[in-house]
């Protein structure tokens, strides 16, 4: 029996301490006092069972009931189809020190990969866990929290009704993401948290619902898959008995075994370390290294073939026998630990080495990315928008170095005219983003290419944005023709408040640069700005005669006023 794929199956990216040591992983040093006291662990278990419940935040930078958030301590939860998760942790010297990590399964995507719909119950009993969580993130100071949902909520067809209930009995927002932005952020969380010596890594979180495979060459993704290869989804689909038939063992194996032909060549010449993380992976090393104690390292592809094959000969009772494997887990282990010994065999992966690592530990990493400058995950995250954003600028073959000028020149005046706008310090990034991919909606036609370029940002994986962030960026890409922002079009509307009214502030400084690059792309060596008092001036350098420039400038004159309620002055010498 083949099952049918869903249409996102196999989507390739196109875009003092002490170290613990494992071959081809090192642990990051942790610093004293990381783990939790047991005075802290019985404060948090008594919060989480006094405390009523309540609003967390809602904003990213405030708190639900309007007081400021605590920045230093950020939460991170993970919906998965099997489990969900809690991590805590405060931001100490630019790092991240976990003060509090809990799971509970609660088998979310279970009648999801029946079905195709959440079960009230499940729904239910996931409530319960994330009003637990909220008490415990609670006890620990208003912090920055944000929850994503995976697999069975990118397939239920009645997610909308869940993500509504948890805004409604919490107060939390939960964003969906894609499978790339799952294996994205648990690539984050590995490459922040650890120092890998292999050049080629092959990254694989196995969860409840999907599979996720990522090859990574010098810390940068190369490729990245996501297949419905999930323990939940193929015990529903093909194990139906305990211990199941030998039949069913061969139907799984086929389908295994056909998900991962879609992408083989793409993956098995290029690696030479493998990394695995997630519960399948840690019950498989656990139970290895109870068989051979004296193995504390790389769980090899024989030992994977035989603990899969003598687990399914038994029974749920059995299995939860075995070291490292518990009751619940036991439930989805013969499904998890084929899909591995299929990986490692027509990948020729010898072994694999387990990193407790995670999504959770991505999202902590990004969360500290976008609130410390200083950080590690900030130069790491950095460079996965900066390898997404020219993947996808050649894949639609735009003037790069054309674009260059115009984010070189945007960036300037990012920089130059800070008392003007007043905006954040993230939108620098997305005025880069915006300045280097203004111009990729000329793939499709050049007639009406600014709506294409909205369009083209908004639905593409832009890895280190989030889906927010892309429609901001989209926004300011959207409106360098003849058109302004206004708070009914559709682009605009669909943003949040803030960022309604932020928005127009960076078309105008994309604008201006784009202005500065027009018809002799390079022409303008540099720009000075100045603020003084009601008046923005500007000073060009160039190579040749400017009045184009100039006059594009001045063209955007009340524009400017418009938005910075200040005169622009350009100096024509």
């Amino acid at each position: 029996m083949t099952r049918t794929r869903s249409a996102w199956s196999k989507i390739p990216w196109w875009g003092p301490a002490r170290w613990i040591t494992l071959p081809g992983i090192k642990k990051r040093p942790r610093r004293a006092g990381r783990g939790q006291s047991k005075a802290r662990r019985s404060r948090a278990h008594q919060a989480s069972q006094e405390l009523a419940g309540g609003r967390l935040l809602h904003h990213p930078a405030e708190s639900s009931e309007g007081k400021p958030a605590n920045v230093s301590v950020l939460a991170a939860i993970d919906i998965g189809s099997n489990s969900v998760r809690l991590k805590v942790a405060r931001i100490v010297h630019h790092r991240l020190k976990t003060v509090h990590d809990e799971r509970f399964v609660t088998r979310l995507g279970d009648s999801v990969f029946r079905e195709g719909a959440l079960s009230p119950e499940a729904m239910d009993a996931t409530i319960k866990v994330l009003r637990r969580f909220h008490r415990v993130v609670q006890s620990y100071g208003n912090g920055r929290v944000r929850i994503v949902g995976t697999s069975a909520l990118r397939e239920a067809s009645n997610a909308a009704v869940f993500v509504a209930w948890v805004q409604s009995a919490i107060g939390w927002n939960v964003e969906t993401i894609s499978g790339l932005e799952e294996g994205r952020l648990i690539h984050l969380g590995v490459l922040t948290n650890s120092r890998i010596s292999a050049s080629n890594v092959l990254l694989i979180d196995l969860g409840g619902g999907s599979c996720e495979l990522t090859v990574s060459t010098h810390g940068h993704i190369r490729d990245m898959f996501s297949l419905p290869l999930g323990a939940v989804r193929l015990t529903r689909e093909f194990l139906n008995h305990d211990p199941p038939t030998d039949a069913e063992v061969r139907r799984l194996r086929e389908d295994i075994a056909e998900e991962i032909g879609t992408v083989r060549r793409r993956i098995a010449a290029a690696v030479s370390s493998t990394i695995a993380t997630s519960g399948t992976a840690a019950a498989l090393a656990g139970a290895t290294q109870a068989v051979e104690p004296s193995n504390r390292g790389a769980v090899a592809r024989t030992a994977v073939w035989r603990l899969a094959e003598e687990l399914s000969q038994l029974d749920v009772d059995g299995r939860s026998k075995w070291p490292g494997i518990g009751p619940r887990r036991a439930e989805i282990i013969v499904a998890g630990a084929y899909v591995f010994a299929e990986l490692m065999e027509r990948l020729k992966l010898p072994s694999f080495h387990y990193s407790p690592l995670g999504l959770r530990d991505g999202m902590l990493a990004q969360m500290l990315a976008d609130h410390d400058r200083a950080a590690r995950s900030h130069r790491q995250v950095e460079a996965e928008r900066e390898d997404a954003v020219l993947a996808m600028s050649r894949r639609y073959q735009a003037d790069t170095a054309a674009a260059d000028n115009v984010r070189r020149f945007a960036l300037q005046l990012f920089r130059d005219l800070g008392r003007a706008h007043g905006l954040p310090a993230e939108y620098e990034a997305f005025l880069s983003a915006a300045a280097r991919l203004h111009d990729v909606g000329r793939f499709v036609n050049r007639s009406g290419r600014h709506r294409h370029t909205h369009y083209l940002i908004s639905n593409s994986e832009l890895f280190g944005f989030t889906a927010e962030q892309r429609q901001v960026i989209a926004a300011i890409a959207r409106y360098i023709g003849r058109s302004r922002p206004r708070p009914s079009d559709a682009p605009v509307a669909s943003l949040n408040r803030t960022h309604q009214e932020l928005v127009p502030k960076a078309v105008v400084l994309l604008r201006l640069a784009k202005a500065m690059n027009h018809g002799n792309p390079g022409n303008v060596t540099r720009v000075t700005a100045k603020v003084d008092g009601k008046k923005v001036s500007l000073k060009l350098v160039s190579k040749r005669n400017r009045e184009l420039e100039v006059w594009m400038l001045q063209k955007e004159r009340p524009y400017f006023r418009e938005v910075f309620g200040r005169d622009l002055v350009v100096a024509r010498e």
